[in-house]
């Protein structure tokens, strides 16, 4: 039988998880300015809202691991966080951002509706529990270094704060130099500790550090990372999306086009269906 993961409210209009469909978590990598924020939240919650799909605004207030020091980073946490608080209320959708230290998670939370730990930081204790305190829902992003085995530990740490709102996301395994892979036993495997999974499409293909002052990325590849992760039972997909991704000021290389979002959801929402057919017919 198909694990159901629990259910998990993210505001008072969207649940995820349990017998809910796919829902998106998507939005430019970093905040490149307010009226870039807001007018890409309308333009992907339009979208979204066509087809039935659940929507999470994602875009980072702060890139703090990015490749060069004379990176482009975000407008910080006061100004980002103001931003974010903007979006949520103008284009009525709820905000994911992630935190990189434990002195964020508190200011961060007042604003955020999930809160997301960097898949870098997964194995940071305090930056977990901090988070997990705050009794939001988290979106816990697997470490490029981690077995999908290891999220079990991971998980752990939240629950030990009885914070059970958690997300789990695959974004791909470290495979020699500047290359990621996806391994899709990793949604299976991690659906196994019992909350929904998603699928970061966007990640899984980039290259880290392969531009030598920036990430590459093969964004082409998305539309198969994210179809691959839905066909073996992800239950969202993350991805970084943008209207103009040449000019993005952070993973323009693995960034989708955002006139290409509404057909790939099309897609998903149809194998979607066709997996939980079969499922059912099993």
């Amino acid at each position: 039988m198909p694990i159901v993961p629990k259910e998990i409210s993210i505001n008072e209009k969207v649940k995820i998880g349990g017998s809910h469909p796919f829902f998106l978590i998507g939005g430019p990598c970093v905040i490149e300015s307010q009226e870039h924020a807001l007018f890409m939240a309308k333009e992907i919650k339009n979208t979204c809202q066509d087809l039935g799909v659940s929507f999470i605004f994602k875009s980072s207030f702060d890139k703090a691991n990015r490749s060069s020091v004379s990176s482009y980073r975000g407008p910080g946490l006061k100004s980002g966080l103001e931003i974010l608080n903007l979006v949520k209320n103008e284009a009525s959708v709820p905000v994911l951002s992630d935190v990189h230290e434990t002195s964020q998670v508190e200011k961060a939370a007042r604003v955020l509706d999930v809160i997301q730990i960097p898949a870098f930081l997964c194995r940071q204790t305090d930056l977990l529990v901090a988070a997990a305190q705050t009794q939001k829902p988290l979106n816990i992003k697997k470490g490029q270094f981690l077995s999908p085995y290891e999220m079990t530990n991971v998980v752990e740490k939240a629950v030990s704060q009885n914070n059970e709102k958690i997300i789990l996301t695959e974004r791909g395994n470290s495979f020699g130099y500047n290359n990621l892979i996806f391994d899709i036993r990793s949604i299976p495997v991690m659906k196994g500790l019992g909350f929904p999974v998603v699928i970061d499409a966007s990640h899984s293909v980039q290259k880290p550090g392969a531009e030598g002052v920036s990430s590459g990325g093969d964004a082409e590849f998305i539309p198969f990372v994210a179809k691959a992760g839905v066909s073996v039972g992800a239950d969202g997909v993350f991805l970084e999306i943008h209207d103009n991704p040449s000019k993005a000021l952070s993973d323009k290389h693995n960034s989708l086009k955002l006139k290409d979002l509404k057909n790939l959801l099309e897609a998903l929402l149809r194998l979607e269906k066709a997996r939980d057919g079969n499922q059912g017919s099993t």
